[in-house]
């Protein structure tokens, strides 16, 4: 038998013995009004676990009652044939059961949710009576509850009605009928009726929320004093966010949370910043008068600032991370989750218990980007899952400048994209700090139960203009004339607390006193703050700290440890029967490992992340087709032909190996590419690799690339070791299949922020990726990966090379040619050197030198003046491409290559062999692609 609540609960320590009968009829007193057992109590009883049902099984008989008569009424409540119905009352019966649900169902759409008054929303006619033919005389009637709340099995109409109304049609607006799950509809429906959507809080609550609404108004106001005009993006109208934000970090700290990652845009940040993380007041007022942080070397403003911290909770310290983002928005939401993600695997917590990412939206932005959908497509998928977000709308109904609603979205509400994933839905009134309090309670404890995404919809509004030098009556009249009247949140708390004697006038300012105190002193004003936290809870970035850039690093590995591990890379397991293709990439592997067969680009880079397992590293690896590899390459997963199973072989190397994650992700660049970059920052002793389907198929992550990945270290000092897999080279397949746009990456190169490089050979590839993690330097690396040199027949390298090699930034000329004789020098990076090699030597051409640049940037001039060096006769020096000239590393590259040619010889130019300037990456016909290429490949031998 099913163990019940109240055994769950006997056998917790503190619960046992001689309180039991106390706890028993504590419990039971909760089910029947939540409200007339003490905040704590209640607390606690509404995060046990449910067991599936809307009733919940104990042992104490008269709470079992209580549960058996609820079920027998939602039994009632099934649809009922008109065959069967045989009195007017029991029609009217049925009728009172579907004005429940639809209460249920469209409540929010009577709630009053606009702190304005200005939303002006016709009552649904079947939140009405009289739209199931229902009349006032009715009112006095009694009717079965039909499962509904309220502590008996029948009521009034009227006591039904006013039941509804209040529970779902005041100050909160719920939206969770349209999930499918039925326990947890129910869990929700057990949750808001039993309190009529508004639970009582104590004094101290009470006092605790009007605290927290001084210290969000305090700032506001003292920054508007003190930097009248300066942009701030402030909180003024939204002021609830901040105890909503407290008690997100209380209650999941009294589950056992130790992180929270926060991601927000710019509304409330500073707020936020002071208010919750305890940020020193001191430290943001000299921010906005421009003081520069030490060794950032461009910096960001205020508002776009990170932090971290760590507060105190009921279940112990909690470590709190805000992350950087820019300007654009909703792209901060993946960058998080990928954050979460890695301290979720670098604690052992699958499930989402220790971790909790929480994300801040704004309306206007969470219904018109579309990267929000991609983040919650994210949120069950294994590869990217992490326990459920709890979402925040800062709804302040105006969007950004002056957007309407009608012209911001197609849907009645901001947040109605979170039903694609049936998420939960609060909308709730921001000056209702009490109802605010509760559906963050909720939120935290659903997210905690059922791992799965929440939404609060913070309906407020924005007092100034969308920044502080902005005004906004000019395009919202009527809006702000109200505002103008309005009196602030804190303010209209502040006076009920009064009138229910619960504070006076003296203490209520004596609040306002004690943080303005605290800011003219630059004194901290979060009460939680841990002043010496626990070290335990950070990642150590120390180890990468302070290194200079160095291209080589020792990237060597014994012979005999290369065998073994492919070896172990080899052994399927019994009975697994592998498709007949990748048998024989298998097969070929094995001669690879024994000497009898050169090595393939495929072969080496499975050894890369071998090695790195086996020297400690872990490796994550996602893209849209990664197991098998986009060409057919990788095969790092293997699939069983009978049963369809999977084998990984690189996780299955030793006992105790760190984690290697391989997921094909879902169609995704930005999101995905996001998260991969979050996932970077928080683990920087792992190998993390995105790799897109095609390059150009990167262009759809354009903005990860341009606002974190290249720019992330000099504007906040994040450091980050990602690297991006970017299939690259002409081979005829048109426009969107030919080029990862690599001048892209080279435009944004400056001050060694990343790395761009075009491997050639096998070896390369292995020596690149071990060099990443082997080299204490955490850089971003882009790597223009190929698509037919993974089977060319020039594209080779020796076991001996992985061995003992090391990655080359440049590789000079391979065949043996009379260095006296060489007249000509050409350089180039990736597919075209093998097409110029074979020309050459199909025209027997002793007077040129090819050289290969691997490393585009930082460019190795010195590398490539080694290279040069024995060539004293040379007459001509040409860069050859296969891309366009105003395409490819032409533009960003030449001069370096212009500088080296004229330190080797005075009077030595630089030319230039390639396709003529394109509008278009490549052409589409195959036949212009071999003119073009042959013609590129002439240039480069005669111009």
């Amino acid at each position: 038998m099913q163990e019940s609540v109240m055994q769950r609960m006997w056998n917790s320590a503190h619960l046992s013995g001689g309180n039991a009968a106390y706890v028993e009829e504590l419990y039971e007193l909760y089910l029947h009004d939540p409200n007339a057992v003490p905040e704590e109590w209640r607390t606690y009883f509404q995060k046990l676990p449910s067991d599936g049902s809307a009733a919940t099984d104990v042992s104490h008989s008269t709470v079992r009652d209580h549960f058996v008569l609820l079920a027998k009424n939602q039994r009632r409540a099934q649809p009922v044939s008109a065959g069967s119905v045989s009195s007017e009352h029991e029609k009217k019966q049925v009728e009172v059961l579907r004005l429940i649900q639809a209460f249920r169902m469209r409540g929010h759409q009577a709630s009053t949710l606009d702190p304005l008054g200005l939303w002006q929303r016709p009552l649904p006619a079947d939140l009405t009576i009289h739209h199931y033919g229902l009349t006032d005389a009715d009112l006095d009637t009694t009717f079965r509850t039909g499962g509904l709340m309220i502590g008996k099995e029948e009521a009034s109409l009227r006591e039904i009605l006013d039941a509804l109304q209040q529970t779902y049609s005041r100050t909160i607006g719920a939206e969770f009928t349209h999930i499918v799950d039925s326990e947890q509809r129910s869990w929700f429906q057990q949750r808001l009726e039993s309190v009529r959507g508004r639970p009582s809080f104590s004094a101290d609550v009470r006092s605790h929320l009007l605290e927290r609404l001084t210290a969000a108004e305090g700032l506001e106001k003292y920054l508007g004093t003190k930097y009248p005009g300066t942009k701030r993006f402030g909180l003024e109208g939204g002021e609830s966010l901040i105890p909503l934000m407290d008690e997100i970090i209380q209650r999941c700290g009294s589950y056992g949370t130790k992180e929270i990652v926060i991601g927000m845009a710019h509304r409330g940040r500073l707020n936020v910043l002071v208010n919750t993380f305890g940020k020193n007041p001191r430290d943001l007022f000299d921010e906005f008068e421009g003081k520069k942080v030490e060794g950032l070397s461009s910096g960001d403003v205020k508002y776009h600032q990170g932090f971290s911290s760590n507060v105190m909770t009921p279940g112990g310290e909690v470590h709190l991370a805000l992350s950087f983002n820019p300007s654009h928005l909703e792209i901060v939401s993946p960058v998080v989750e990928g954050s979460v993600r890695a301290r979720q695997d670098r604690r052992n917590d699958p499930l989402g218990d220790k971790v909790v990412p929480v994300s801040i939206h704004g309306d206007a932005a969470f219904a018109g980007q579309g990267v929000v959908m991609e983040t919650f497509q994210m949120s069950q998928i294994r590869g990217f899952k992490t326990g459920g977000t709890i979402h925040i709308v800062i709804n302040n109904q105006v969007g950004f400048t002056t957007s309407n609603p009608l012209d911001a979205r197609s849907t009645e509400y901001a947040t109605d994209v979170a039903k694609m994933i049936q998420a939960p839905i609060f909308h709730v009134n921001g000056d209702d700090p009490e109802a605010v309090l509760y559906v963050t309670q909720l939120a935290v404890d659903y997210r905690m139960q059922f791992k799965r995404d929440v939404v609060i919809d913070l309906v407020c509004y924005r007092r100034r203009g969308h920044n502080e030098a902005d005004e906004p009556s000019g395009t919202q009249p009527l809006m702000y004339q109200q505002i103008a009247k309005q009196r602030t949140t804190r303010e209209l708390y502040a006076e009920s607390l009064i009138k229910a004697g619960v504070l006076d006038e003296a203490q209520v300012q004596g609040k306002s006193d004690e943080y303005r105190n605290a800011l003219d002193n630059g004194l901290h004003v979060v009460k939680s703050l841990v002043k010496e936290p626990n070290k335990e809870l950070f990642v150590d970035w120390r180890p990468y700290l302070g290194h200079a850039w160095t291209a080589r690093h020792d990237t060597r590995i014994p012979l005999k440890t290369l065998q073994e591990l492919s070896a172990k890379l080899l052994e399927v397991p019994e009975g697994f029967v592998v498709q007949r293709q990748v048998a024989k990439i298998l097969e070929d592997r094995q001669k690879m490992t024994a000497g009898a067969l050169a090595i393939n680009w495929g072969y080496a880079e499975t050894m890369a992340y071998a090695t790195l397992l086996f020297e400690g590293h872990p490796i994550r690896l996602t893209g849209q087709d990664v197991g098998r590899g986009t060409f057919s390459h990788r095969h790092a997963a293997l699939h069983n032909q009978k049963d369809a199973g999977t084998h990984i072989p690189l996780q299955h190397l030793y006992q105790g190996q760190p984690r290697f994650d391989l997921y094909d992700s879902f169609l995704s660049e930005e999101a995905v590419l996001a998260f991969e970059y979050g996932y970077a920052t928080t683990m920087p002793n792992a190998l993390v690799i995105w790799e897109a389907q095609f390059g150009d198929f990167a262009n759809g992550a354009q903005v990860v690339f341009d606002q974190f990945i290249s720019s992330g270290e000099h504007k906040w000092g994040r450091l980050c070791g990602l690297t991006m897999l970017l299939p690259h080279g002409y081979e005829g397949q048109g426009p969107e299949h030919s080029s990862a746009r690599l001048e892209r990456y080279l435009q944004l190169c400056a001050e060694h922020n990343m790395q761009v490089c075009v491997p050639t050979t096998p070896a390369q590839i292995y020596h690149l990726l071990r060099r990443q993690v082997i080299r204490p330097l955490r850089k971003p690396l882009v790597v223009l990966s190929p698509k037919s040199l993974l089977r060319h027949k020039l594209a080779i390298s020796t076991l001996e090379e992985l061995a003992e090699g090391s990655f080359q930034t440049v590789i000079g000329e391979t065949d043996q040619i009379d260095a006296k004789k060489v007249e000509r020098v050409i350089l180039c990076s990736g597919k075209v050197y093998y097409d110029l090699l074979e020309k050459r030597r199909a025209e027997a051409r002793e007077d040129i030198a090819i050289i290969r640049i691997e490393q585009l940037y930082p460019f190795p001039e010195e590398d490539l003046a080694e290279a040069m060096a024995g060539y004293k006769n040379l007459k001509h020096i040409v860069w050859c491409q296969e891309e366009p000239m105003n395409q490819g590393a032409w533009y960003c590259s030449q001069h370096h290559m212009r500088r080296v040619a004229t330190a080797h010889k005075k009077g030595l130019f630089l030319e230039y062999a390639g396709r003529d300037a394109s509008a278009a990456p490549a052409c589409g016909y195959a036949s212009m692609h071999a003119e073009q290429q042959e013609k590129l490949l002439q240039d480069a031998f005669t111009v």
